[in-house]
């Protein structure tokens, strides 16, 4: 196994000069050390952000009178009196680029490949945004879309936002359910959406979701098809996108407040209904132009790619490469289609500068034996990953297979904020397994349950200080209670997050899952990523959760639930895994039961089910425990309503 902390990679003196972070810290004056700009940027949050806006490039239409005026949390006051428009910011960066310079490269799995210039973009959001002002969409009107990641979404979610109005989009393989589940909340006046979509290798056909939908939403004024699977298809009573696009029209912006509506994203919704969580028109341009331009170190002349659906924050994220002058690089379908090479392959044949995934992702192609180093990788200069842990195995990995000189950064954020809050940066060193910094104007600290701060030791993930991309509400909860009740009732005043992290005292960082699915036998507790750490090393294992039914009022065992690879011999796998997992972890920790299943429950954005399984063990009925709607696969979770008592 390799050693967590074990140095990886390092960049030249030059390199880490010639970065875009440390030319602003030149410009603010603390230059050459990472962990002193830090300090600076959160001890100094309104001069930090000011300052950033400024060098940055922020179009104001009306100029704030302060950065930071109240931080209270919730509630924070960011830039008062000032308007701006982010889509104004998408389609003419601050960086500048050149009008026929290539804005946008959409990949699909069958071969299927378009690019748009950034006049080509430019004109197809106009034709778009007209056709919205004749439907009478305005200001906070919400505008839904049931679109894949394709060029289609990104020109809508740009038209909407240029009219000051709210976009919201959902990936067309959720299900029925999972898709009126959100929209149905926010009560939106136009649909957007496709016939159908392509997954490995097969088409699948949405028709009946749509009229399903389309009778949950009295509020929709028109309905726009986008023909994605046949160019001849057609809905009733809906207009066609090609349709669309024959207007001629000149973009305008709508200038708005800092924390007016743009986005509303959604909660996993495992439990209830998914959280409507919208985010401000201010907050989501400053905080992804300090993301992508400072610690991805992107500009004009890169090629930011992240896989991604319309229906994770990673899309919000990688469509606003569009900000600092960027091409962006979509890809619809299945990510090991038609091979485990299938994504390396496209970056290397797109030449991408910044190549984004999630960590099964790069655990999946580590085991599938793949070698994208044999590929022509030459313009790649950062892999992304993100949505759950990459254990330090998953580092080595990148180093050995992909390539050798390449910052490799680990970002853990969510949905709530819509970035990251830790992460790597361009200047700092990559050890495995480790989360190399707090990112800049993010103060995060991990508590214990007393509320005071923790230096290396493992607890609670705490935001202490307002960021800018924190969610302006949650749509429907006009008195804020739900907001409260979700962040800031067990430490008043500050953000919890739900995370176990360890922060060391150079600031770097280790994340050890969520907090409410701790592991605690016996007084000593341990994140569930560290036995995914051990578990998924071993061959045999494709997959496995793990649960501690004592933490759900349950008779007191420590379960493993793993998806044995094809011929693995159970009895042998489970001698295997309780001698490393006595070896590696703890005596205390060692399994009461090891069981196989066939597929671990995932949320639709991919996270493993694991509180909603322990409910479930504890004897909640699984329709009371989880939102069917929200799981890729509902049939996943049978086994364990079976095994309740």
């Amino acid at each position: 196994m390799t050693a967590e902390g074990e140095l990886l990679w390092e960049p030249t003196p030059d390199r880490a000069a010639g970065t875009r972070i440390a030319g602003f810290a030149r410009h603010v004056g603390v230059d050459g050390d990472y962990a002193a700009l830090w300090r600076w940027s959160v001890e100094n949050l309104d001069e930090f952000w000011r300052t950033f806006a400024e060098w940055a490039g922020v179009r104001w239409r009306d100029t704030p009178t302060a950065g930071l005026a109240d931080p209270a949390m919730p509630g924070a006051s960011w830039f008062p009196g000032g308007t701006l428009n982010y889509a104004e910011h998408a389609l003419y960066p601050p960086a500048g680029v050149g009008k026929d310079d290539v804005a946008v490269i959409f990949l699909r799995e069958d071969g299927r490949r378009r690019s748009l210039t950034w006049r080509e973009l430019r004109t197809e959001v106009a034709a778009v945004r007209a056709a919205l002002v004749e439907f009478g969409v305005g200001p906070g009107d919400r505008v839904a879309a049931l679109l894949p990641n394709a060029p289609e979404a990104l020109v809508a979610m740009l038209a909407t936002t240029s009219l000051g109005a709210v976009w919201s989009s959902c990936s067309p393989d959720f299900g029925a359910r999972a898709i009126a589940d959100r929209f149905t909340q926010i009560e939106p006046v136009v649909l957007l959406t496709v016939d159908g979509y392509r997954y490995g290798g097969k088409p699948f056909d949405i028709g009946a979701t749509v009229a399903t939908l389309r009778a949950e939403l009295p509020t929709v004024r028109a309905t726009v098809l986008v023909p994605y699977l046949d160019e001849a298809a057609t809905l009733p009573d809906s207009v066609r996108w090609p349709d669309l696009l024959q207007r001629e029209a000149r973009l305008a912006f709508e200038p708005m407040p800092f924390d007016a509506p743009m986005w509303i994203l959604y909660s996993s919704g495992t439990t209830g209904l998914p959280k409507p969580i919208v985010h401000g028109q201010g907050g989501i341009l400053l905080e992804h132009l300090k993301q992508l331009g400072l610690h991805l170190d992107l500009g004009p002349g890169d090629r930011f790619f992240w896989y991604s659906t319309t229906g994770w924050m990673m899309w919000n994220l990688l469509v606003s490469g569009l900000l600092v002058g960027s091409t962006i690089v979509l890809f619809d379908g299945n990510p090991m289609h038609p091979g485990p090479d299938a994504l390396w392959r496209h970056a290397a044949d797109e030449r991408v500068t910044c190549f984004g995934v999630s960590a099964p992702f790069i655990q999946a192609a580590q085991k599938s034996g793949v070698t994208p180093a044999e590929l022509d990788l030459s313009a790649l200069r950062t892999v992304g990953s993100t949505g759950a842990l990459l254990p330090p195995e998953g580092f080595a990995w990148v180093y050995g297979s992909v390539k050798r000189d390449v910052m490799l950064s680990s970002l853990s954020g969510g949905t709530d904020v819509c970035t990251a809050f830790i992460g790597g940066d361009p200047t700092l060193r990559v050890r495995a397994g480790v989360i190399p910094a707090r990112l800049l104007g993010c103060a995060v600290e991990s508590y214990d349950p007393d509320g005071r701060p923790l230096v290396g030791e493992v607890g609670e993930l705490v935001i202490t200080q307002p960021m800018p991309s924190m969610p302006v509400g949650f749509w429907n909860d006009p008195d804020g209670e739900k907001l409260r009740a979700t962040y800031y009732d067990t430490f008043p005043g500050v953000w919890r997050h739900g995370d176990w992290i360890k922060i060391d005292a150079d600031g770097s960082c280790v994340i050890y899952g969520r907090s409410d699915a701790t592991l605690n036998r016996g007084g000593v507790r341990m994140g569930t990523a560290e036995f995914y750490r051990v578990v998924e090393e071993l061959p045999g294992v494709v997959d496995s959760l793990v649960i501690d039914t004592s933490a759900a009022g349950g008779p007191g065992k420590l379960l493993l639930y793993v998806v044995p690879a094809p011929g693995a011999d159970l009895d042998e796998l489970r001698d295997r895994l309780r001698a490393a997992i006595r070896r590696e972890l703890s005596p205390r920790h060692v399994l009461d039961e090891i069981v196989a299943i066939e597929e671990v429950p995932r949320t639709l954005t991919g996270k493993k089910c694991e509180v909603p399984v322990k409910r479930v063990l504890a004897g909640v009925p699984l329709e009371q425990a989880v939102s069917a709607g929200a799981l890729k696969n509902p049939a996943a979770m049978a086994p364990f309503a079976t095994a309740a008592p």
